[in-house]
């Protein structure tokens, strides 16, 4: 069953005399369940594709379809509880307040997410149950890391978005995040779809998007991905 639609969607960014059009007619279907990763160089328009199906913008044209729903005219507050119910956010920089524990940064969503999960069972999912009670500051990068994808599926979103999710970690670290990405897809049904410049990560997606100057260039679902073990990193 298709989750996302995008029909000829763009963003045009404004700034006096000048005008970048980021996304230029852009269309494409994924399914739910998938582990999808958009490829491109910087400037393609990766992070804007990311932030239009996150809400955390709106096109000038062109129509997103998500779970059903036209989320392309919603007003501000409209994408605000879009976000907060529908769909997961995993950045680069992990995002956590330092003065609050790994169950305290996990737990907050309960007060944005009326089907918000356990904090501790999401910890546990990401193999984190005895740091409960550690700040970030206690934690290295990659359980930094996993405690924002604890964060993010504590939503219980059908979507989780991932900017750059192992572009600050070491090799190994991103192997493990990446094993439990592709779980998540696997195992709980979630779509998870990843921006990267990684091409060894694109060999793990179900489906591929590579993005060059606004435009989608490919689109391709692969038959049979590696897993994290098989890529060579």
């Amino acid at each position: 069953m298709a989750i996302v639609e995008f029909k000829d969607v763009t963003r045009v960014y404004t700034t006096g005399d000048h005008e970048l059009r980021a996304l230029d007619k852009v269309s494409f279907t994924l399914e739910e369940g998938k582990f999808v990763v958009i490829l491109g160089p910087s400037g393609a328009g990766k992070s804007t594709l990311l932030n239009l199906l996150g809400g955390l913008d709106s096109p000038t044209g062109g129509t997103i379809i998500v779970n059903g729903r036209d989320i392309s005219s919603l007003t501000n507050n409209e994408l605000a509880d879009y976000r907060a119910s529908a769909v997961g956010f995993v950045f680069q920089f992990y995002n956590l307040i330092p003065t609050l524990t790994v169950q305290e940064n996990v737990a907050l969503v309960q007060e944005i997410s009326p089907d918000a999960l356990d904090a501790k069972k999401m910890i546990a999912e990401v193999g984190l149950s005895d740091h409960l009670k550690n700040f970030p500051s206690e934690l290295s990068g990659g359980e930094q890391q996993r405690v924002s994808i604890a964060r993010a599926l504590a939503k219980n979103p059908r979507i989780l978005l991932c900017d750059e999710p192992t572009g600050a970690l070491d090799s190994e670290t991103g192997v493990l995040v990446l094993k439990l990405l592709l779980s998540m897809a696997r195992n709980y049904g979630k779509t998870i779809v990843i921006v990267t410049h990684n091409q060894s990560i694109a060999k793990m997606a179900d489906v591929i998007i590579r993005v060059k100057n606004g435009k989608i260039k490919s689109c391709v679902e692969q038959e049979n991905p590696m897993s994290a073990d098989e890529v060579e990193w």
